[in-house]
This record gives structure tokens, C-alpha cells and sequence, in this order.
């Protein structure tokens, strides 16, 4: 599978942003993040338009941004951890280009998240468990799968060059 466009999907603390820097510098690919398109935008943090707009409004802001996202190529993509759970995202993502989820079980993830509230679905450990197990359901549908638990963003850069056939 050769693609001129990669996104990356996967629960939120798995990853995506650091590997798709990593893997744009590596292709010579712009670099683009859901997640900070949409603070950028909307000039506060995802926590505080959770708080005041609620995550409808959110969710709607990401679908916008990755209709903007599609026409651009040579581009790596880090989605929001729930970006891809949306149906209508994840068939633009998955017609678009490569979605790669970074595969990472809820343990690890629960280690990297930091205790600052700057994750506003992270703050109830039962609540996350739930969000987890519903999202990998959505995960699973993407193009290739890539066990992230243990390895270097290197490495898993490498992965993904190589089952992309670059």
C-alpha cells in the first residue's frame, strides 16, 4: 500500500503527534494536528471548549478541519483520539489516504496521560475504560495497525514506512 497522505488514529496518549512529526521530517511531509488546528482556531484549549461549548461542538469542529485536511498531499496527519470514532471522519480519512492506528493497550496509555486535566474525557478511570473499549470498535477499521505499546516513535516510524512500502 503506497499513499500520499498518512493519518495517524488512536486513543488519545498513544502517540500521534510525536510520530507524525517524526514521519513527516522522515518523508519531507507537512505536518498537520487535529487537535491543535482546532485550539488554533478557536483560540483556547481543547479542555476549555469541552467545558464551555460542550463535545458536540467540538466533535463538529474536527469534522471541519479534516474536510479542510483532504485536499492537500505529501501531508501526515495526527487525529484527535476521538476523530476517527466519528463515521463521518473516518470514511473522508479512510478514502483520502493511509489511516495507521497506533495500537497501544489502556495501561500504558493510562501511565502517559498527565494528571492536569488538559484531557477532559481522562478525568474518570471508569468512564476512560468505557471510552476505550468503544473506540477501539472504531480503531480496528483502520487501513493498518501498528502495536505501539512498547516501541521508540522511531520504530514505529520504520513500521509504518515499511508496511507502506516506502
Amino acid at each position: 500500500m503506497n499513499a500520499d497522505k498518512i493519518y495517524l488514529v488512536g486513543f488519545m496518549a498513544a502517540g500521534k503527534t510525536s510520530v507524525a512529526r517524526a514521519l513527516g521530517r522522515r518523508l519531507g511531509w507537512r505536518v498537520e494536528d487535529v487537535d491543535e488546528l482546532i485550539e488554533a482556531r478557536e483560540r483556547q484549549p481543547i479542555a476549555e471548549i469541552f467545558s464551555s461549548r460542550g463535545e458536540p461542538y467540538f466533535r463538529s469542529l474536527e469534522r471541519e478541519i479534516v474536510r479542510e485536511l483532504l485536499p492537500p498531499r505529501h501531508l501526515v496527519v495526527a487525529t484527535g483520539g476521538g476523530t476517527f470514532v466519528d463515521p463521518e471522519s473516518r470514511l473522508a480519512i479512510n478514502q483520502d489516504g493511509a489511516s495507521v492506528w497506533l495500537d497501544v493497550p489502556l495501561a500504558t496509555l493510562v501511565a502517559r496521560l498527565p494528571p492536569d486535566n488538559r484531557r477532559p474525557l481522562a478525568s474518570d478511570r471508569r468512564q476512560l475504560e468505557t471510552l476505550y473499549a468503544v473506540r477501539q470498535l472504531a480503531y480496528q477499521q483502520a487501513r493498518l495497525r501498528i502495536d505501539a505499546a512498547r516501541a521508540s516513535v522511531d520504530e514505529i516510524v520504520e513500521r509504518i514506512l515499511d508496511l507502506l512500502g516506502y
